[in-house]
This record gives structure tokens, sequence and C-alpha cells, in this order.
């Protein structure tokens, strides 16, 4: 990972209060294998490379962990509570990765990071928490070009076999529309 756009990434984040925010309250969970997630860390980027204030946090706050031996949804659903019961204005999504291969039809995942290699886009799969020392660490499987360069990519993953769930994908989320600068790469 390039470690100029790792020092932006990390700049990007700790100058946004909400984010870190959200980063303190994540790394209250204390929580195995434990970041914070896709359109949470893409549309800070994105909205900082289109040089305009950051959108509002998204609906729901990917909060991403790793423990097979905690894998149940009543879990995450604990998890998410006690997030709304620190700050009830967040839209809350706490998921361990250790279940998620199931629903994705998928191998399990070896950690955090691996799950996120099986996301739709490369500049979604990139993940950010608070180290011990107040640090912003930053998991990205696939490094951080696609997202500073605002290109659009499938993961390998679904640029073979979910190549029409990636291009519905696009097609619903219409970033364009937000971000114009997007370049959008459609599987052949």
């Amino acid at each position: 990972m390039s470690g100029e756009l790792l020092a932006r990434l990390q700049d990007i984040i700790a100058a946004d209060r909400q984010r870190m925010h959200v980063l303190q309250l994540a790394q209250e969970l204390d929580l195995p294998d434990c970041w914070v997630a896709a359109g949470f860390v893409r549309s800070a980027v994105w909205d900082y490379l289109h040089q305009r204030s950051p959108s509002p946090l998204p609906d729901d706050i990917d909060v991403i962990w790793h423990d097979p031996g905690n894998a149940t949804q009543e879990h995450d659903a604990m998890l998410e509570s006690r997030l709304r019961a620190c700050d009830a204005t967040l839209g809350w999504s706490v998921k361990n990765q250790a279940r998620m291969h199931e629903r994705n039809a998928d191998l399990p995942y070896l950690n955090a990071s691996d799950a996120m290699r099986h996301w739709p886009e490369t500049a979604t799969a990139v993940g950010v928490r608070l180290g011990r020392q107040g640090s912003i660490e930053v998991a990205a499987p696939f490094g951080l070009h696609d997202l500073f360069d605002l290109i659009v990519r499938p993961t390998e993953r679904f640029l073979a076999g979910k190549q029409a769930l990636y291009a519905d994908r696009i097609h619903c989320k219409n970033w364009q529309a937000a971000w114009p600068m997007l370049r959008i790469a459609l599987p052949d």
C-alpha cells in the first residue's frame, strides 16, 4: 500500500469529527479484527477528491469484525443495540465476517480483510479503525489506488461469477450523480 495514499486517507478520516466519533464507538466494542468499512471510507475520500464538504454518514455504517466463535446474527444485533445506545442518530450495521460467507456463497473467510476481498468493488474494500495509541489503521486488500484514482472496478469475485450483481449494484447506486469524476469499469 502506498505510504502517500495511506497518509492521505488517515488525514481525511482524522479531519472528520463525525467519522472519528464512529471509530471511537467501534473501538469501545473491543472486538477482534474490527473495522469500519465500505461507504464510510469510500464516501469520505470521494467527497475530498471532489473538493466538497463531507456527505452525511451512510445510513448503514458497516462495522465488520471476524470471530468464528461468536458468529451469530443475534450477537451482531446485540452489538448494534450497544452502538445505538451510545449514539442513536447513526445507522449501525454490525456483521461478523466469520458467518457472511454463507450468505455470499463463498468459502469461509479467514479474517475481515479476506472478507473484503469478496466485496463487489475494489474501492469499497477498505476499512479503518483506531489503533491502541489512537492512530488510524487501514485495511485495504486491493490497496488504495482505485479509491484515490476514482475508479470503480469489480473485484475478482464479481468479475467472474457475479457480474450481473455488480452491474445491478452500479446501476442502483448511481454514484456518478454525486461524484461525477468517477470512472466505472463494467465487466465484458
